[in-house]
């Protein structure tokens, strides 16, 4: 049985009246990699802060490493913090930056200089540790500021948005170097974005919230393929699920799923042969369809039976190198297709497509929650 390195239950926080957390419950095994994602303002940030300890809660407990720490200062939970501004101080050289806590915490030399080699061999920063901070690229400083967690040997990681300052690719390359890091030592980490695309390659868990609620935790896959609520159907994926108005019509075998097309043409009617849909409708029509944008596609990507072929007009082409995104108007929404780059698409024509209804989703339009079947 793997062991509980993290438990929040009941936690409630309120700045004033207003609550910005409510009724968190989530829990993390010992070197898991819990990602906290959602949009700014939604409390993400709010949550690590009480973890660390930098903010008090209302209510609930947390405990870390099986010890409840609510009564517990910041430097006694046993944790180490990896800020979004790095936090070095820029007249130390790399290697003061990294040891100083240790120092403070009368770590003996020995220790300090043992610890700070393997930090340093770990994150391949050995050349720069007589650098100053000033001296040091954006991902070099968040090697050191990771460096200085690192020496921590903490029960839990914190990492608060770390990569958000970072061009593009070199977010890309220090996203790997964070999983290479996790995955070397099994640490137990808890990390905080706004980008949807970090959490699903970094993450073991995902928490997504909104408004200081959770809307749904899961695994990656159970996230994107499964997504509890419209809200998380449109938040996590790039481009998002289509989330397409339509009528469900119960025949004896299957669902007829039409789709209203725009002006004079016909709908497109998609037959969804799962039993377990046809039940779980229970006799309702208007429903939403979601379909992320790779599951409507060209013939050729597509396996199984649940699958439909039909003809969309070309409103926007998207070439993106190793694919092309076709955007066109079905159920009165834009939706994106997801064909492979040698397909040939003409703007304004109409292009064959396959709905891959093996990976369709469905959500009742008034709740948003999806249909569990």
């Amino acid at each position: 049985m793997t062991d509980k390195i993290l438990s929040i239950v009941g936690l409630n926080k309120k700045f004033g009246n207003v609550d910005v957390l409510l009724d968190i419950n989530i829990e993390l095994e010992s070197g898991g990699f819990l990602v906290l994602v959602g949009p700014s303002g939604c409390g993400k940030s709010t949550l690590l802060n009480c973890l660390a300890g930098f903010e008090a809660i209302n209510s609930g407990s947390i405990e870390i490493g099986g010890k409840d720490v609510e009564n517990v200062s910041p430097k006694d939970r046993d944790i180490a913090m990896v800020f979004q501004s790095y936090a070095l101080y820029p007249t130390m050289t790399v290697e003061k930056n990294i040891t100083f806590g240790m120092e403070a915490r009368g770590v003996k030399k020995e220790a300090r200089d043992a610890n700070l080699a393997r930090a340093s061999q770990i994150l391949q920063i050995e050349p720069l540790l007589k650098r100053k901070p000033g001296q040091l690229s954006g991902g070099q400083r968040q090697r050191v500021a990771m460096g200085r967690a690192l020496v921590r040997d903490p029960k839990l990681f914190l990492f608060d948005e770390p990569l958000s300052n970072l061009d593009a690719k070199l977010r890309v390359d220090m996203r790997t170097e964070i999983k290479k890091l996790h995955n070397r030592l099994n640490a137990s980490i808890v990390y905080v974005t706004h980008d949807q695309i970090e959490a699903l390659t970094l993450a073991t868990k995902i928490v997504v919230m909104k408004d200081g609620l959770i809307q749904q935790i899961g695994t990656p896959d159970e996230i994107y393929n499964r997504p509890g609520n419209i809200f998380v159907a449109d938040f996590m994926g790039s481009p998002p699920m289509n989330l397409i108005p339509v009528k469900a019509i119960p025949r004896e075998k299957h669902t007829e799923i039409v789709i209203e097309t725009r002006g004079e043409h016909k709908p497109i009617i998609l037959k969804d042969l799962r039993l377990e849909l046809l039940k779980s409708l229970n006799g309702k029509t208007e429903i939403i369809l979601g379909l992320r944008p790779e599951h409507i596609t060209n013939l050729e990507n597509v396996t199984g039976q649940h699958k439909a072929v039909s003809e969309c007009v070309v409103d926007v082409i998207e070439p993106v190198g190793s694919d092309i995104f076709v955007i066109t108007e079905l159920g009165g929404k834009n939706v994106t297709a997801r064909l492979r780059s040698n397909a040939y698409v003409e703007l304004g024509k109409s292009m064959k497509v396959v709905f891959d209804l093996n990976n369709a989703s469905y959500f009742y339009p008034k709740t948003g929650i999806r249909y569990d079947f």
